[in-house]
């Protein structure tokens, strides 16, 4: 299965961004690209591509150590940026050296675990909103996101989301994000509960938030 690693934003933090999506929306352009659904919002921490089934154990309990070591922090989505015309995103800011730490944690687990990971980079938080198409320029929009600035939340888990590709060839179709397992950070006891499973139905904010 595809998976990646991931900080999800609750559902306050996704409706504040969302209203300043909406406004980038009705921008001159904004058609040109081909924005995200707020369901598959999220903070990338390790991307792992297609995982195969023998190395999942390994992998969830290497997960599971690494958001053991990993104390809780504070973070707000705050302004944004692009990758040249590629992709256009919201940044992040607080506490971002927790981000990174926990970045580097899940990376060497998922390594450790021996699945296949691409050459290391220096790790940029950001939340992808949307991807050129056409030629769009997404400059622009990025600029336009320069005075967003969020309310801050506690990042408290590290979750494992599997990555469903769109099969059916539809114009626009998007993929579609579950969370497969969830993991307090910090000792066992301090976290939200013990890590556990999600239910395949559930998406990326899932019935955990």
């Amino acid at each position: 299965m595809r998976l990646f690693a991931a900080v999800l934003p609750p559902a306050g933090a996704v409706e504040e961004l969302a209203g300043a999506v909406e406004r980038l929306r009705a921008l001159p352009g904004a058609d040109g690209l081909r924005w995200t659904g707020q369901a598959g919002w999220h903070f990338t921490l390790a991307f792992m591509g297609e995982v195969e089934d023998r190395l999942l154990p390994a992998l969830t309990e290497r997960l599971e150590r690494a958001a053991r070591r990993t104390e809780p922090f504070a973070l707000r989505i705050h302004g944004g940026g692009h990758f040249g015309d590629r992709a256009l995103w919201a940044g992040a800011a607080g506490g971002l050296d927790g981000l990174r730490l926990l970045a580097a944690r899940s990376d060497a687990a998922a390594r450790r675990a021996g699945v296949p990971m691409d050459e290391h980079r220096r790790y940029h938080p950001h939340l992808t909103l949307a991807r050129g198409r056409g030629g769009t320029e997404a400059a622009p929009f990025a600029k336009a996101l320069d005075g967003f600035d969020g309310t801050r939340w506690e990042v408290a888990e590290l979750v494992l989301v599997r990555s469903r590709l769109p099969v059916g060839g539809v114009s626009g179709e998007q993929p579609r994000y579950e969370a497969v397992s969830r993991w307090p950070l910090g000792p066992v006891g301090q976290g939200p509960g013990k890590g556990r499973r999600d239910d395949p139905a559930d998406g990326p904010g899932g019935s955990g938030g």
